[in-house]
């Protein structure tokens, strides 16, 4: 039987809503007129209740996902990083949802004993791939709220209408608990799904299993590790879910958190070793293309093709469609300032010169950050194909279609040269990672008009997922591990010797511009597990990764205590010439007390501060953080619906570290 793609047609299955929204159809499931003996019987009618659960699979754009850490800034400075600004909501919208779990459940209910009687129809691997395929999603959806909130209900079955049950439902199991549950069904995915059962990877299939499985055992075996004698982890002190009857005395499966550690973290080094041995890194020619005819570069095409499936690399990627509207704005920024987002100076530094030397080091060769050339000059490949710098080519046709697109990459439009911040460049910095030279990319404006597929996993992180999980277990780089690093090291055209880099790495210099060279509030001392840090921020640039990262290392601690600024590109320097009016007076308006100013006076740093340029902002003294975000708090509602008489103490939910259980009050 020929298998249905998964993120192009599904519009054509159920409608185009499916792709938008969690809350399909399938919430009226099952209906009047399909009873579930006759409903999931036959292996397209699995597919199909599949495909309509993709959406919750990552559709993010390059470009912006990263927003609102040390790599990405956009117009906004994020209220997480304001203590008190960010607020405990009444009602909580999506995260603390189940409609998705109930969805998974429903299907492994139906599906289960109708699969060991055999009385499935269609191909038994086929029959086998889909189920394997609702493991996945629905170990993926825990995953989300995992991440979002630790602690959390683990719920198996379809709940009755019934206030008993669904009160009984709502105990939270400790995070290592759910992460478990998680792994669990993951092995059930790899078990039953096929390495590719089409062509197109456009569904999913048992690489991304390995990998995803890698990701939360690594997520969690860190996670445990940082923040170990925290209330965030099981019996730390003042862990809120010892103050419940069902989770007071709780005992590690393992004997103890340390084992628990271990345990996630070898979980991890198998699952990334498996994959990563079945993917080829993309090839980089270490070039940017800027003529039609020239050369192309498979790597920089990789984030930009229509159709992705002969990339090894890429193990699943999200279609497109612009014929049936299904677009996004990654090729749209990527041509016209990017979107109002910028890549930070802090994430700019992080990366090594070519040599493999940091850019402080003696002999490295960095020539300055005076102008966007010097930056990009003799350093990692990857900052010098994705950094853009004026004077490029963004397309490549030599008769433009109107103005859909900048041809030539201007200077940095900081200050609102086209009088929209839609084109605005925030910090002066910004990247080309998703870019097409297609310009009809462009021609739909009013929706974006980008159809370009979209990378949803790759196995470059099957390869660092094992570097790091292997040295926090073990302390030390085995061969298997320095091959991996090596290999990605070698495609961004560096020095492989990761040692003399190591060598090269001062601590106390990496400190000002890298939330990751922290844990716990402490500058780390291990100069190879930084650097191992390192190369994820440079490999992951816009994939969405970095917070997730920051979190489990707990690398925001140090922001107690010392404010972080968001700084750009070196404004006041040489670069400033570059907006001189025709009458030779600059256009840079500032001043903390001037109505209107455009960009952050000079006497605040040299290079461009976006959220200091006056005296209001909120953020004009640097980021602040609070222990309490690194996780969501829950909504009042949550407790009010599974409380008795509304006191929120009879809930059998408790509030995350730090939160209040009141709404529209800050964490303490």
């Amino acid at each position: 039987m020929k298998t249905g793609k998964f993120l192009s047609h599904i519009t054509v299955i159920f409608s185009t809503f499916l792709w938008y929204s969690c809350d399909s159809f399938l919430d009226q499931m099952p209906q009047s007129a399909i009873s579930p003996e006759k409903y999931l019987v036959e292996a397209s009618q699995l597919e199909a209740y599949a495909n309509s659960l993709y959406g919750i699979l990552p559709s993010g754009v390059l470009l912006t996902i990263d927003q609102h850490t040390d790599n990405q800034a956009n117009e906004s400075y994020s209220s997480k990083y304001v203590p008190g600004e960010w607020k405990v909501p009444q009602t909580d919208g999506n995260n603390w949802n189940f409609s998705n779990i109930y969805h998974f459940n429903y299907f492994l209910e139906q599906v289960l004993p109708k699969y060991e009687a055999g009385n499935i129809t269609g191909a038994v691997s086929n029959i086998k791939h889909f189920i394997g395929e609702v493991y996945f999603l629905r170990a993926y959806d825990y995953f989300n709220k995992l991440r979002t909130f630790g602690d959390f209900p683990i719920v198996t079955q379809t709940l009755p209408d019934e206030m008993d049950a669904l009160v009984e439902a709502s105990k939270r199991s400790p995070r290592n608990e759910v992460a478990r549950f998680i792994l669990s069904d993951l092995d059930k995915a790899i078990e039953l799904m096929d390495v590719s059962i089409e062509q197109q990877k456009t569904r999913l299939n048992k690489r991304t299993a390995l990998l995803l499985k890698s990701r939360v055992a690594l997520y969690e075996g860190t996670f445990l590790k940082y923040f170990k004698g925290t209330a965030f982890v099981p019996n730390g002190p003042n862990w809120p879910g010892a103050s419940k009857d069902y989770n007071n005395g709780y005992h590690f499966p393992s004997g103890s958190i340390d084992n628990e550690i271990n345990f996630f973290l070898d979980q991890a080094i198998d699952a990334s070793q498996k994959c990563a041995d079945m993917v080829v890194l993309t090839a980089n020619t270490g070039e940017i293309q800027q003529e039609p005819n020239g050369q192309a570069n498979p790597y920089m095409d990789m984030y930009a093709s229509l159709n992705l499936s002969s990339y090894n690399e890429v193990l699943l990627w999200r279609e497109y469609n612009n014929s049936l509207g299904i677009v996004h704005t990654a090729v749209h920024a990527a041509q016209l300032g990017n979107g109002s987002t910028g890549v930070t100076r802090g994430f700019i530094d992080a990366f090594l010169m070519a040599n493999g030397l940091p850019v402080y080091a003696a002999g490295s060769g960095y020539q300055g950050d005076d102008y966007i050339a010097d930056v990009r000059a003799d350093r990692d490949n990857r900052l010098f194909l994705f950094l853009k710098e004026p004077g490029q080519k963004n397309i490549l046709w030599e008769n433009p279609i109107g103005n859909a697109a900048w041809p030539i990459e201007p200077i940095p439009n900081i200050i609102g040269l086209l009088g929209t911040s839609t084109y605005m460049y925030i910090t002066g910095y910004t990247f080309r990672k998703g870019n097409s030279y297609d310009q009809t990319q462009l021609l739909n404006l009013s929706t974006s008009g980008s159809y370009t597929g979209v990378i949803c996993f790759r196995g470059a992180e099957a390869y660092l997922n094992y570097v790091e999980a292997w040295y926090e277990r073990n302390g030390s780089l085995n061969g298997t591990a320095l091959q991996y690093w090596q290999a990605i090291r070698e495609r961004a055209k560096m020095d492989t010797d990761v040692n003399k880099t190591i060598a090269a790495t001062e601590m106390e210099k990496e400190a000002p511009n890298d939330w990751s060279a922290f844990s716990a509030g402490q500058l780390l001392t291990d100069a190879t597990l930084f650097n191992i840090r390192r190369e994820r921020r440079c490999e992951f640039l816009g994939e969405g990764l970095r917070w997730m990262d920051l979190q489990r290392w707990r690398a925001c601690d140090q922001m107690i205590n010392t404010p972080y600024h968001i700084e750009g590109f070196k404004l006041w320097g040489p670069m400033q010439d570059w907006y001189q009016k025709d009458d030779g007076t600059s256009a840079l308006t500032f001043g903390l007390d001037v109505v209107g100013a455009l960009v952050s006076p000079p006497d605040r740093s040299m290079y461009l501060r976006p959220y200091e340029k006056t005296r209001t902002s909120l953020t004009l003294d640097g980021y602040r953080w609070n222990m309490a975000h690194y996780l969501n708090p829950i909504a009042i509602q949550d407790f009010l619906i599974t409380s008795k008489d509304n006191d929120l103490s009879t809930s059998p939910i408790y509030q995350n570290p730090g939160w209040p259980m009141v709404a529209a009050e800050g964490a303490n």
